[in-house]
């Protein structure tokens, strides 16, 4: 499914809101709820705007698991990172349990500078959480966001990269074409393990990539064309990322 919006400020809003439905809808039908954030210029907007919200109050934050689809292997608290981002733009803002907020290593934690550990880290920190129903050593998380790069990637599984052959439920990157070389990311299994999937884009420049993953390109070309929910696949764009999709597709749901 494809919902496009005006621009980019409203796709924020948008998902905003509708990840709010998500999360209440989540709670009340399980008790808890879980999510996997995303960085990047939209997916930061997206929980700037849940922090902006009188609605974001609707979460139970005390029964939110959150997790992050891949990372910078940076220092603790450096400013790129995804989580020190996610912090300061929403996290800080509402009483989440500290202990239900899981962050991918950092370079300076207990594995050092060794991102192969830290993968193994989050990987053992994944499979704890996993219950019997989830049939598997990962989580099935309620929401997956995910931002969609230029040429396709997704969290920090690139094109081309070794990373989306690696099975494993979390993956060490190196080389990454982005800086900084070194991440760490959620495999695509595990991306795939979620109930719902949601690819977040804004921009002309990532109209050729959506474009792309839509028609059904290789995930080894497209990351994105290989993520899918369990139960749903949401692809919100705004207008000039979808400037390239047939009309018939991209749905516009604001003005």
């Amino acid at each position: 499914m494809v919902v496009t919006h005006h621009d980019a400020t409203l796709l924020a809003r948008a998902v905003a809101a509708r990840l709010v439905i998500a999360l209440v809808d989540a709670q009340a039908a399980r008790g808890t709820a879980s999510v996997v954030l995303t960085g990047g210029g939209i997916g930061i907007a997206t929980l700037r705007e849940i922090a902006a919200s009188p609605a974001r109050d609707a979460v139970d934050w005390e029964r939110l698991d959150v997790w992050w689809g891949d990372e910078r292997f940076l220092p603790a608290g450096h400013p790129e990172r995804n989580e020190t981002q996610g912090r300061e733009a929403l996290l800080d803002m509402v009483p989440v349990v500290p202990s239900r907020v899981h962050p991918m290593a950092a370079s300076d934690g207990p594995a050092g500078d060794d991102v192969d550990a830290a993968a193994e880290d989050y990987a053992a920190a994944l499979a704890a959480a996993a219950r019997p129903e989830d049939h598997g050593d990962v989580p099935t998380f309620d929401v997956l966001l995910l931002g969609v790069g230029p040429e396709g990637h997704v969290a920090s599984l690139f094109p081309g990269s070794p990373a989306l052959y690696d099975d494993r439920a979390v993956v060490p990157v190196r080389g990454s074409p982005k800086p900084p070389p070194t991440r760490l990311s959620l495999s695509m299994s595990s991306i795939n393990a979620a109930r719902e999937v949601w690819l977040v884009a804004a921009g002309e420049e990532k109209a050729a990539a959506a474009r792309m993953a839509l028609a059904g390109a290789g995930a080894t070309a497209v990351p994105a064309a290989g993520a899918r929910g369990r139960a749903r696949t949401l692809w919100l764009l705004d207008r000039a990322a979808a400037s390239k999709l047939p009309p018939a597709l991209a749905r516009l749901a604001s003005p």
